[in-house]
């Protein structure tokens, strides 16, 4: 081989020996698509009709706008979708337990949301520790259900012995002169818990309380009890159960003109559809788990020293009435759409969509989103209970042009308009 030939071979071989040791460049690949299946039970039919179909417009406009984004990324490029499997429980109990155990087992849900009412949530609640998965409960204030010892449950709303206190707080600033309060409730888990914890509160404040008895949840005449309101001598008002037993209540209250200075319900007032009531609506004070005229912003996190996550206020209300035909969003909407930011902030902080990694997550959580605070108690004691999040109280009022708005009128720094006081 003449010494030209040799080079040219020599110069071959190792160009090929370079080309073993440079990194190929290879196209990306996209991660792996995996879709999460979200059980639920809502009440279709029955008398959480109204409030519960709300939170699943609300859950499930969160759920079409993350698919339509793409999903969720995680950092080894899985792409996260949501997919629900639902059924309608029909506002009972019994089968609220049977639904579950089918979502959990046949349908293999690998997340839970609960159904609406404390009631109906604490049967869920049962299933979804039995079969380890974790559920995010919104529709549901009930303080007891998150002392059983659970730990897959995670609460949204504000717990039902903070429900009332602030109406409380209301009527000593607005009239001190008030002493007597009655309490006419809905005999139902939620409601119990809510007037318990207020009567102990009212009580302390040196409050009488004159009256204090329930009523059955399916009742529909409250004539007996108005007489003994009348005959007590009440001059604040408070109970109430949830929407049809509150605006049969707030009807019939003021069809018999009867005369009190206050008068705060449980669920219905915040509801829109509440001032179909006419000028029996006028006056009515609600808590509210969530207002729009409340905005919680990105810039107020973080003067508050807090995490910011998901849409603001009125994005959220915009995007609701867009996708509802303009139907306006209740707290029901903002706590079922806010189930499914706190789920989608879990996986991200997780980083993984095991279930064990999400509910740790969930434990660490501190955030605040349009809905408000949301951070859950991790004690033994009370584990999953919501200690972030506050309510705030809404009346109806007139507008200049004698329309029925609502108005905030508790605490003082997110007050929209001053108490409408006496009762008309």
């Amino acid at each position: 081989m003449n010494r030209k030939a040799y080079l040219i071979s020599m110069i071959l071989l190792f160009s090929l020996l370079l080309a073993a040791f440079v990194p190929v460049a290879l196209p990306e690949q996209e991660g792996e698509e995996v879709t999460l299946v979200i059980g639920f039970t809502s009440s279709i039919t029955g008398k959480y009709e109204t409030s519960s179909g709300r939170q699943v417009r609300g859950f499930n406009l969160w759920m079409e706008q993350v698919n339509a984004a793409g999903g969720i990324k995680l950092s080894d490029g899985t792409i996260v979708n949501f997919e629900a499997v639902t059924y309608d429980d029909e506002s009972a109990s019994e089968r609220v337990q049977e639904l579950y155990t089918i979502l959990a087992t046949e349908d293999e849900a690998d997340l839970l949301i609960s159904p609406y009412s404390s009631g109906l949530t604490a049967a869920a609640s049962v299933i979804a520790e039995q079969y380890g998965k974790v559920m995010i409960t919104t529709g549901a204030a009930d303080d007891n259900n998150y002392k059983q010892g659970f730990t897959q449950v995670f609460q949204i709303y504000t717990p039902a012995s903070g429900y009332l206190a602030g109406a409380v707080d209301l009527l000593a600033a607005t009239d001190p002169d008030v002493s007597k309060v009655a309490f006419v409730y809905e005999n139902s888990n939620f409601s119990t818990s809510v007037v318990e914890a207020a009567k102990a509160y009212a009580e302390s404040q040196g409050y009488e309380i004159v009256l204090y008895e329930g009523y059955a949840p399916d009742n529909t005449d409250f004539a007996a009890f108005i007489n003994k309101i009348v005959d007590s001598g009440a001059q604040a008002v408070l109970g109430g159960g949830h929407f049809q037993d509150g605006s049969t209540f707030a009807r019939q209250l003021s069809e018999k003109g009867v005369d009190i200075r206050f008068f705060t319900l449980l669920v219905a007032p915040p509801e829109p559809d509440f001032a179909n009531l006419g000028e029996a609506a006028l006056g009515v004070i609600g808590p509210s788990q969530w207002e729009p005229l409340a905005e919680f912003t990105e810039e107020s996190a973080g003067e508050a020293g807090y995490d910011w996550f998901g849409p603001n206020g009125s994005d959220f209300v915009e995007a609701y009435e867009g996708a509802y035909e303009g139907e306006a969003p209740s707290y029901h909407s903002a706590g079922g759409y806010a189930a499914g930011l706190i789920l989608q902030k879990a996986i991200i902080a997780a980083d993984s969509v095991d279930p064990a990694a999400i509910k740790e997550a969930l434990d660490a959580l501190q955030v605040l989103t349009f809905y408000g605070l949301v951070k859950f108690d991790t004690s033994e004691e009370a584990h999953g209970l919501q200690v972030g999040h506050s309510m705030i109280y809404i009346q109806w009022q007139e507008d200049a042009d004698g329309n029925l708005v609502k108005q905030v009128v508790w605490p003082p720094e997110g007050a929209t308009a001053d108490p409408l006081y006496p009762l008309p």
